[in-house]
């Protein structure tokens, strides 16, 4: 109706109106009131759970952890240490443990055929990524040693391969680095990041919305295969502003040291971090050199063709507030499956035979971490892919984690299966003839099958009668090349979700406003003005799907500047289910109870402090942040204990813009590997 639009500025939508979070949330008497009191509230009765909010740092645990959860759950508290990653509840009260293995599926098939997944994302309430497994993933989560595994790092010797730890008849086609560079050898150029991957690994650039005060190189010359390679690091500590510069180093070919500066920031240093840049207090009191102070030493220093080499050289770029266009950074090259990296003392170790950031020593040496990413490229290109490849490094890193774990606990072994015997519960192990896997333990009950539905159709009859369940379902995995493929779609489905574009704008439009507007849903990646149709068009790619979202249903039909625009994602064949797949995520058992709010500064959290009863269930904040500079995102999760309040127009007053105690940072948990933060 027309007097309804003139008072709201919206075009009237077909169709049921979607539930929105408002920027401000305010907490009406009625909310308050209703069922706030502790006495009205039934007791919950004692069962035993998972806490809602885990620990976990990026959404995944490792198979170790897994086992420490599973060891809890068998014995308890009085007879083993409760694993630090979560909290079991009323452990006392399980009556059973079941364990489901689909052997050859992955996070990629989950998410892939997300809607098809039904029962699986609605009845799990906490859902974590696993590390690749290795070649037997039972035995790894249940914890029984494995004697082979034992084994050391080779030690190199200069001026030839160290020895490769290979299994017979490998397909190194299988390696990542394989299927990203190809087995050839090439030149320097092909190892350059692209401009894509840069924005992918949030590089600065040019043009980018929160780059506009980095200052660039001035290195735009042609690049070769022969241009000179710079070995960069930077420490950092946390000041009132984040994280920034304390030391750089800069190293040439052949290892001379061109630049090893201290310092001093301009905020106030609230931690300097010590274990690990190596920075005190005392060594930057005496220090003068500001941050523009390096920035005009390295502009200087830098060749027009130019390539600087770092292990996550980004962070290096972003303390130092400077856009560099040629980059080869070590822990994308030495390429890791599922995107995962290596870390810079291990490639050090496995690759160059050097102990690098030792524990003996007080914090990171940046001119070695510099000299040690230089030297790991330079030998990149020396050997080429195939010979990295033969090296194994995913094996290598497997026994070093193995053997970290045995120098740290010194204490005995116990495995998931000596938990049981020493208790005396009967185990059930159901899983295909074709599973070639048998437990050592008196009490286990083997059930071999012939087919998965056969598994099935044992485990409905039979899991009831035992206390703890192992059944394993066993599918044929994907060929790489089709595993590579769907992740490259993928990635590309989620891009194109958390991309909008709105419009159309007059042509005399404000645009700073309407950067100013659309960026108060959400972290923005990329937003560039669209000028090929008659009138403007925005194009804005969010950091996540929740802000791009929250766009499209608040601007959707609103008049702005006298004009209604239309806020819509791009219409592809891989977006196409994308409002069912929406709803579906909403209504994940991970994210029902759970509201996205955007715009939360860096003092939120303290804020939020001095009222802990503002809302009621309110059960903690979520607030992610970056996992390599640490610093924290604009935007939050605030969780709820039994579903957000029925008020839908709940808002903060001014006053009262505070929240709850900081919980430990981690992403949500409903959205697929695909996402890049």
């Amino acid at each position: 109706m027309e007097p309804e639009k003139e008072k709201t500025g919206r075009l009237p939508r077909k169709g049921r109106k979607r539930r929105r979070v408002p920027n401000k949330l305010i907490r009406t008497p009625e909310a308050r009131i209703s069922g706030s009191d502790p006495v009205d509230r039934q007791p919950e009765p004692k069962r035993a759970r998972l806490a809602s909010i885990l620990i976990a740092e990026n959404c995944e645990v490792t198979h170790e952890q897994l086992c420490e959860l599973l060891k809890y759950a068998v014995l308890g508290k009085p007879d083993i240490e409760k694993p630090r990653w979560c909290q079991l509840l009323y452990q006392s009260q399980l009556k059973r443990i079941v364990v489901v293995i689909l052997q050859g599926m992955s996070q990629l098939h989950f998410y892939r055929f997300y809607l098809e997944f039904g029962f699986l994302r609605k009845a799990f309430k906490h859902k974590f990524r696993l590390p690749p497994p290795s070649s037997n993933f039972l035995a790894d989560i249940i914890g029984l040693q494995n004697k082979e595994t034992a084994g050391y790092l080779p030690k190199t010797i200069e001026g030839s391969l160290p020895s490769t730890i290979t299994k017979p008849n490998i397909n190194l086609q299988n390696d990542p680095i394989i299927q990203k560079y190809g087995s050839k050898k090439v030149g320097l150029l092909r190892y350059l990041l692209t401009e894509e991957e840069m924005k992918t690994f949030n590089f600065p650039l040019q043009g980018s919305p929160d780059c506009e005060n980095f200052i660039t190189t001035k290195c735009n010359g042609s690049v070769t295969d022969n241009s000179p390679l710079f070995g960069l690091d930077c420490e950092m500590c946390i000041t009132s502003k984040g994280r920034e510069l304390t030391r750089i180093s800069l190293v040439a070919e052949g290892g001379s040291c061109l630049m090893d500066e201290l310092v001093k920031p301009d905020d106030k240093i609230i931690d300097y971090v010590t274990c690990y840049s190596g920075i005190t207090k005392k060594m930057l009191n005496p220090v003068k050199t500001k941050l523009k102070d390096v920035q005009r030493q390295l502009k200087a220093l830098l060749p027009p063709d130019a390539v600087l080499v770092g292990h996550s050289v980004d962070l290096d770029l972003r303390a130092l507030k400077m856009i560099h266009p040629y980059v080869i950074d070590t822990s994308l090259l030495y390429a890791r499956e599922q995107g995962r990296r290596f870390k810079l003392k291990f490639l050090a170790k496995a690759i160059l035979g050097k102990d690098i950031q030792c524990s003996e020593r007080n914090g990171h040496d940046a001119t070695e971490d510099a000299t040690a990413t230089l030297e790991l490229a330079q030998y990149f290109l020396k050997y080429g892919p195939k010979k990295i490849a033969e090296l194994n490094l995913e094996e290598l890193w497997r026994d070093q984690e193995i053997r970290n774990i045995r120098e740290k606990f010194q204490y005995t072994y116990k495995s998931v299966l000596k938990c049981l015997d020493s208790v005396d519960q009967k185990l059930l192990f159901l899983s295909r003839e074709t599973d070639n896997i048998e437990l050592p333990s008196k009490n286990c009950e083997t059930i071999k099958c012939l087919s998965n539905k056969e598994v099935f159709e044992q485990a409905r009859r039979q899991v009831d009668f035992h206390p703890f369940s192992i059944v394993q379902f066993s599918f044929e995995p994907f060929s790489p090349l089709l595993t590579e493929e769907m992740n490259k779609r993928m990635r590309i489905k989620w891009t194109e979700m958390s991309t909008i574009y709105a419009g159309p704008f007059s042509k005399d439009c404000n645009l700073r406003a309407l950067k100013r507007l659309f960026k108060s849903f959400g972290p923005v990646r990329t937003m560039t003005l669209v000028l090929e149709t008659h009138q403007p068009h925005l194009y804005i790619r969010y950091e996540v799907l929740e802000a791009a979202q929250l766009a499209i249903e608040s601007l959707n039909g609103v008049l702005v500047e006298g004009v209604y625009i239309k806020v819509q994602r791009p219409v592809t064949e891989l977006t196409l289910d994308c409002d069912t797949l929406v709803n579906e995520l909403e209504q994940d058992s991970e994210n029902r109870d759970t509201i996205y709010l955007s715009g939360v500064s860096q003092n939120f959290l303290g804020h939020l402090q001095e009222l802990p009863n503002l809302f009621f269930g309110l059960e903690a904040v979520i607030v992610p942040t970056d996992p390599k500079s640490g610093r924290q995102k604009k935007y939050c999760f605030l969780k709820f204990k039994g579903g957000p309040p029925k008020d839908s127009s709940l808002a903060l007053e001014p006053e009262d813009w505070k929240a709850l105690p900081k919980p430990e940072p981690r992403y949500p948990l409903c959205h697929p590997p695909a996402r890049n933060h």
